[in-house]
């Protein structure tokens, strides 16, 4: 059976695998159920249930504060919305060319999110202050761009060439 794992301790392919319960496997001697995982799978699943429910219970009673909409015949339009729990956005633009806005929320630490971005041609660009940035490039490489751009590569071997 191409694409159904092993047991890790047996080497038995299962004959049933229930979502979220136990193995059982196809030697008739002792019909081994492994516990091990899926007591961790479950322990798992459920510390995320839970974690979703308590995340979720000040977001489930958020409320539209304020939305506004326009779509014109040339094709752009605007938009923008704003909701209880600190949620805001807009956004404008010409539909299939180009479009810009901010998003704004607040992540489950308190901290206020804020993301700014434009999409055309050249791609999309987001800008915010918690994405990740490159680090910088070092001086060495720096220098040796520079030597580089300023010293443009001559070929040495004129007229020697391999077929």
């Amino acid at each position: 059976m191409i694409g159904v794992p092993k047991c890790y301790k047996c080497d038995a392919r299962p004959i049933r695998s229930y979502s979220f319960s136990l193995r059982v496997h196809s030697d008739n001697k002792s019909n081994p159920i492994h516990i091990k995982m899926n007591k961790f799978f479950v322990l798992a699943v459920a510390a995320l249930a839970v974690s979703c429910v308590q995340a979720d219970s000040f977001d489930a009673r958020a409320e539209t504060r304020e939305y506004k909409s326009d779509l014109k015949e040339d094709g752009s339009y605007a938009y923008q919305y704003q909701t209880s729990n600190g949620i805001a956005g807009q956004e404008s633009g010409v539909g299939g060319y180009y479009a810009s806005g901010s998003n704004a929320y607040y992540a489950p630490d308190g901290q206020l999110i804020q993301l700014t971005y434009t999409a055309d041609g050249n791609g999309y660009h987001p800008a915010g202050a918690h994405l990740p940035t490159p680090p910088p490039i070092p001086a060495a490489i720096l220098k040796s761009l520079e030597y580089i751009r300023t010293h443009p590569q001559q070929e040495s071997r004129q007229g020697q060439g391999r077929f």
